[in-house]
């Protein structure tokens, strides 16, 4: 008798830890149903917010073309990344308005006639010398950090509006030529040619 009770109630635990097992089961598929919900509730906010950020800053001038030729390169090309842009001096004030928003791959190419920014997952555009207005190392833009002076950033005027676009190349001590190439042109002082510019540089560096 003791036995069959034993037996029976083995059966019986058996039940339950399988009923228990199914229980947690149908919790977890809840919470991963409502885990999903809130991510994507998050996602469609952030693109509410990105879409109206767009409408207000629809105002903005239409980004200029590069123009099928120009003047020979000031540096040799800077390739690697761009971080965005914002309005000048207000770095998490992000501008999303026709592509500035995207990060992506670029190439950029100082010219005598101004600033190439090529980019293969966005929009290339074109800065023209007279509205380049500034350029000095940064840490961070759009609510994008890197190390203490890992940006280059760029200041430069679209219509009425002064801008901030950071870059980066991959090869981070290359921002310093750029800095003094883009000083110079600013203040209408170019080198002639992109060997002029990188031998200027490395005789700065000697002295």
């Amino acid at each position: 008798m003791t036995s069959g009770n034993a037996h029976h109630d083995l059966l019986l635990l058996a039940a339950d830890r399988k009923s228990a097992e199914v229980t947690d089961w149908g919790g977890r598929i809840l919470w991963i149903g409502i885990c999903l919900v809130f991510v994507l509730g998050i996602y469609l906010l952030m693109w509410r917010a990105w879409k109206k950020r767009g409408q207000r800053q629809a105002a903005l001038p239409e980004l200029h073309t590069v123009p099928e030729s120009g003047a020979a390169p000031l540096l040799p090309p800077l390739v690697g990344r761009y971080f965005g842009s914002t309005t000048a001096g207000d770095w998490l004030d992000r501008v999303v308005a026709h592509g500035l928003g995207t990060r992506s791959p670029v190439e950029l190419t100082l010219r005598a006639d101004g600033l190439v920014v090529e980019r293969p997952a966005a929009t290339d555009f074109f800065v023209p010398a007279a509205a380049l207005t500034g350029v000095r190392h940064e840490k961070g833009i759009a609510g994008k950090v890197l190390p203490e002076g890992g940006l280059l950033v760029i200041t430069w005027t679209l219509g009425d509006t002064t801008l901030d676009s950071g870059f980066r190349g991959d090869h981070p001590d290359d921002h310093d030529a750029w800095i003094e190439t883009i000083t110079r042109l600013i203040a209408g002082d170019p080198p002639a040619t992109a060997g002029a510019a990188v031998m200027n540089h490395q005789e700065g560096s000697v002295t």
